[in-house]
């Protein structure tokens, strides 16, 4: 059996062709799905034959919250939710002014390495479907009983290593019959999978792709990202430019902060050369410290004046605001302790 949120309206369109169904039924059984029904019995617009034949081939897929942390600092909530089998993942929520936010994992675990992530230590045990990724965001909606208006894929996981999974889920939710979560709305951070990046320009999708650069040289990139090893960041930046060419879209470059690696003057000065006259904003982000691993955050004053110079060369900087740092809001950490 199928999880029916694994389903687009295409796909049960060609599902009720399949079984001579009006094509009308698509979009209705769609929006049952969306309402929050537990069961196909629930489908009262639906004939009773079809719903028998409904529930032959699908079930509902649900998560069940295992665990739920939140901070006394900022309010953030973060999630260790188990799947139908019994593998965890995490989500997070963060609430800002302009609406509710979801980190969502896309993968059990991952295979990307990158030696200053929690989410790594493991390996990859296997992508998330398209209903499970859904999931994540009915599951938080549901437990804080308000909309989640912002998605952000940056939880466990790397987005384009599950490509096509993490597309059909961006057109589900986007669908006004489903989630209706404005594209604009929605961030993919990758560490920079080339062939992901430029099959995602040919998308026509309006969400803002995020970068995770963290090294302005490749030496110092292939010591903390062993992605770096198979793409250098000239081809990561080349992609970038022709995404931005496609898409006219601005690019955030995510740059993690690490004391002594990558946070020198030096660095600042030659990622202000890497992305001049480029469209795009710089993300910096205090390290994550984590158990087993030696690095460690600079002290703010040096954040600043890495920030200082990127300014300083036209490029709009933001340090991002640490949400959750009470309870290791910062994906894999949960899931890493929970994980037997």
């Amino acid at each position: 059996m199928e999880n029916i949120k694994d389903l687009t309206i295409k796909d049960l369109e060609g599902y009720c062709s399949n079984k001579s169904w009006p094509k009308y039924r698509a979009k209705q059984i769609f929006k049952w799905i969306y309402r929050g029904i537990k069961s196909i019995d629930e489908m009262s617009d639906i004939p009773i034959d079809y719903r028998q034949i409904l529930k032959s081939d699908f079930y509902i897929g649900k998560l069940i919250i295992e665990k739920r942390l939140e901070s006394k600092i900022d309010g953030t909530k973060k999630y260790l939710l188990k799947l139908n089998d019994g593998n965890l993942i995490e989500g997070v929520l963060m609430k800002y002014s302009f609406g509710v936010s979801a980190c969502l994992s896309t993968q059990v675990g991952c295979n990307m390495g990158c030696i200053f992530c929690a989410s790594t230590i493991g390996g990859k045990v296997r992508n998330l479907t398209a209903g499970e990724m859904v999931d994540e965001v009915i599951t938080m909606q549901n437990d804080i009983k308000d909309r989640i208006s912002n998605i952000v894929l940056m939880g466990i996981g790397e987005p384009l290593d599950n490509y096509d999974n993490v597309v059909k889920f961006l057109n589900i939710i986007n669908s006004d019959d489903g989630l209706n979560i404005g594209m604009r709305h929605i961030t993919l951070s990758t560490c920079g999978l080339v062939p992901g990046i430029e099959r995602l320009a040919k998308e026509d999708l309006q969400i803002t792709l995020a970068i995770s650069l963290h090294a302005s040289d490749d030496a110092t990139r292939r010591s903390i990202m062993p992605i770096a090893n198979k793409y250098s960041i000239e081809e990561i930046i080349n992609a970038c430019r022709s995404y931005i060419e496609k898409t006219s879209r601005r690019i955030t470059f995510e740059y993690a902060l690490i004391e002594g690696v990558n946070d020198r003057p030096k660095d600042a000065e030659r990622l202000s050369k890497l992305l001049r006259g480029m469209l795009c904003h710089v993300n910096l982000i205090p390290i994550n410290e984590i158990e087993e691993r030696k690095y460690k955050k600079p002290e703010l004053g040096k954040l600043n004046e890495f920030k200082g110079t990127l300014e300083s060369r036209g490029i709009e900087t933001t340090i991002r605001r640490e949400m959750g740092s009470d309870i290791n809001a910062a994906c894999g950490q949960l899931r890493k302790k929970n994980v037997k």
